[in-house]
C-alpha cells in the first residue's frame, strides 16, 4: 500500500472516530437533560405531595369556625383527589393543580370572613406553612421548565436531533399556569 493509501485510511478512520465522539457525546447530553428534567419534576411532586397533606388540616382548622360553607370544603377536597392522582401527564397536572390553587383561593377568602379564625394560632401556622409551600413550588415549577426548556433546545439542535431521531427521546412538556391563574388576584380592605 502506497503512502497515499494510508493518508487515506487515517483520514476516514479520524472521521469515523469524531462522528462516533459527537454521536456519544450528544447522546449523553440527552441522558443527562432527560435525567435532569425528571428530577426536576420529582421535586414538584414533593412539594404538591406537602401541599396535599396540608390541606386537609386547614380545611379542618376552617371547617370547625365555618360549618355552614360545606360547599367550599367539598371543592377543595375534590380538588385535592383530583390533584393527587398519579396518573396524569405534566399538562393535566398542572390544569388540576391550578384547579386545586384556585378553590384554595376560596378556601381562604371564606376564612377571611371569621376574625376569630384569623387569630387562630393553628390556622396562622398551616397559612404559613401553605403559603412557603406554594413558594417552593413555583421555584420547583420554575427549575422544571428551565430543564424542559434545556432538553427541548437540545433535542431540536443539530447533532443532537439526529440522535434523538434514532433513541427514545421525546419532547417534554412545560408545567404551565392557565389563564385564570395568571391574571392578577384583587385585594379589598373593608
Amino acid at each position: 500500500m502506497d503512502a497515499v493509501g494510508v493518508i487515506v485510511i487515517a483520514v476516514i478512520a479520524l472521521l469515523a472516530l469524531g462522528l462516533f465522539w459527537v454521536v456519544v457525546r450528544s447522546y449523553n447530553r440527552l441522558i443527562r437533560l432527560r435525567n435532569q428534567t425528571r428530577a426536576s419534576w420529582a421535586q414538584i411532586d414533593v412539594q404538591l405531595k406537602r401541599r396535599h397533606d396540608l390541606i386537609p388540616n386547614l380545611v379542618d382548622t376552617v371547617a370547625e369556625y365555618a360549618a355552614h360553607e360545606r360547599g367550599t370544603f367539598e371543592a377543595v377536597t375534590a380538588a385535592r383527589g383530583a390533584a393527587a392522582s398519579r396518573d396524569l401527564g405534566a399538562a393535566e397536572r398542572a390544569q388540576a393543580e391550578n384547579q386545586l390553587t384556585a378553590t384554595l383561593a376560596k378556601l381562604l377568602a371564606t376564612a377571611e370572613q371569621y376574625p376569630e379564625l384569623r387569630a387562630s394560632q393553628n390556622f396562622l401556622k398551616l397559612q404559613a406553612e401553605l403559603s412557603g409551600t406554594e413558594d417552593k413550588i413555583a421555584y420547583a415549577r420554575q427549575f422544571y421548565n428551565a430543564a424542559v426548556q434545556s432538553y427541548n433546545t437540545a433535542l431540536e439542535s443539530f447533532p443532537s436531533n439526529l440522535v434523538a431521531g434514532l433513541s427514545e427521546h421525546a419532547k417534554q412538556e412545560y408545567f404551565e399556569a392557565e389563564t385564570e391563574a395568571r391574571e392578577a388576584v384583587k385585594v379589598r380592605f373593608r
